[in-house]
């Protein structure tokens, strides 16, 4: 059985990571599989959004510490294992279209980074959170802090990552960690994606790169351009103004 399912619905993916036994605990390989498939469905113009969550009970609670002996014992597998984790995760962050955690149970550590990337998360009420980055003696990496700078601002940043506590579903949404608290998180990510499937996707791309990209401290003018130019050089462009003229729904390709 795969690590990482896969799914589509009328236009939204949901991707699955897949070892519940574990709580969910991201193995490299998986670090490096859930981000390649984040970068294939990117690349497909059939899917408006995307969904990342979890088998079982939980959400992921992390690396899989118990391979860190094998995968993770010196300084160079530690960077090589850093470099996979950023790749999935800016995969995610990256992607060019609207992505939603649907978050329950565990959502911890290298979790948390996994949900922090995507655009907006949903939680039940009753899942956990945590960074224990400082009980193991682990540096946090910088992607992975910067976006929770930038959620949560810096003193309850330095909270979350100096303590190592964890923290409720309660605390995370008046913090700004999540956005919205659900009985049933994956049904209504799969609402409010279905919501922005009618906006065109080239505005949503160019409004997601200029605004993460901004927090993130990785602003390019260039991109921002190339982005803008392509929005206004488009079908949808001119499939946008057609439906304003006609009273009618417009009918976007994102091209």
């Amino acid at each position: 059985m795969s690590d990482i399912l896969c799914e589509r619905r009328d236009g939204c993916a949901i991707v699955t990571i897949n070892r519940p036994a574990q709580r969910n605990a991201m193995t490299l390989a998986m670090w490096r599989g859930v981000g390649e498939k984040f970068r294939e469905l990117d690349a497909d113009a059939s899917v408006r959004s995307i969904i990342l969550t979890g088998a079982g009970e939980d959400f992921c609670a992390g690396a899989d510490i118990g391979e860190f002996a094998d995968v993770r014992d010196d300084t160079a597998q530690a960077v090589a294992y850093e470099e996979a984790v950023d790749f999935c995760c800016s995969a995610i962050a990256e992607a060019g279209k609207p992505v939603v955690a649907a978050v329950r149970g565990y959502c911890l550590g290298g979790g948390a980074h996994l949900a922090m990337s995507c655009d907006f998360r949903f939680a039940h009420e009753k899942t956990v959170f945590g960074i224990p980055a400082a009980r193991l003696s682990i540096v946090y990496g910088v992607q992975g802090t910067r976006k929770l700078l930038a959620l949560v601002g810096l003193t309850e940043a330095k909270r979350i990552m100096y303590s190592a506590e964890r923290f409720d579903a309660q605390r995370a949404l008046s913090t700004g960690f999540i956005d919205e608290m659900s009985q049933d998180p994956l049904k209504a990510a799969t609402a409010f994606c279905r919501k922005l499937s009618s906006s065109a996707p080239l505005s949503i791309r160019g409004a997601k790169y200029i605004l993460t990209s901004t927090a993130l401290g990785t602003f390019e003018t260039a991109e921002a351009d190339r982005l803008i130019d392509r929005a206004a050089a488009s079908h949808d462009y001119r499939e946008g103004r057609a439906a304003f003229a006609e009273k009618r729904p417009p009918r976007f390709r994102g091209e």
